[in-house]
């Protein structure tokens, strides 16, 4: 058994039993997402929230990225389960559901998780948890956007009309599993580069 699936089975022991799906998507944005396409699902970015409960409830939030080679959202195994997981150590969790190839390429996942980030700090006090306990985590290509977010950040706009553009997209923590690390090297998942930067992206992108 790899190293990778005995971490799934673990976790996926530990969370199938506890807790619910949420019904309800919450949209990023009040309105259109940047470069917005349509008004499908698709086009529509949210999170599916899972408060902890108060009676272990710690202040810290994770933001879920599930991985799918950025063409489909591997969600249930990659996201739900691992929400609930995290629920029953006290930790909030939210699942992101961003924007997909070849339909919208770079930089719309990474606009998304972005502003993930920024909500789920636009809602700390309301939630209860820690604006500087934040941190993303992703499985594969999820993994990957999860990384791409760690290293492109900024602290926000202060002077934004928008309360949650105000807040900075730096993740305090990031955990990458089995992540999609180069588009280059010879183990490169070239499905996920494909569907992230087109068939023939430019060599400095």
């Amino acid at each position: 058994m790899t190293f990778q699936r005995a971490l799934l089975v673990i976790l996926l022991g530990c969370s199938t039993t506890f807790g619910q799906t949420p019904k309800d998507i919450v949209p990023l944005w009040p309105g259109d997402a940047p470069g917005a396409k349509g008004k499908e699902s698709a086009d529509v970015p949210g999170l599916w929230i899972y408060p902890a409960e108060k009676k272990n409830k710690r202040p810290t939030v994770v933001v879920i990225c599930p991985g799918g080679g950025y063409r489909i959202h591997a969600v249930d195994h990659e996201g739900h389960q691992i929400a609930k997981f995290f629920n029953r150590k006290g930790i909030t969790a939210v699942v992101l559901r961003y924007r997909l190839g070849p339909k919208y390429q770079h930089p719309a996942p990474l606009q998304d998780a972005q502003r993930a980030v920024r909500y789920v700090r636009s809602k700390a006090k309301e939630w209860g948890v820690s604006k500087d306990r934040v941190g993303i985590m992703g499985f594969s290509a999820g993994g990957h956007l999860a990384s791409t977010l760690a290293t492109h950040f900024d602290p926000g706009k202060p002077d934004s009309a928008d309360p949650i553009e105000q807040e900075s997209c730096r993740p305090d923590f990031a955990v990458l599993g089995y992540a999609v690390v180069s588009f280059t090297a010879d183990f490169s998942h070239r499905g996920s580069g494909r569907n992230l930067l087109g068939a023939e992206p430019d060599e400095e992108l």
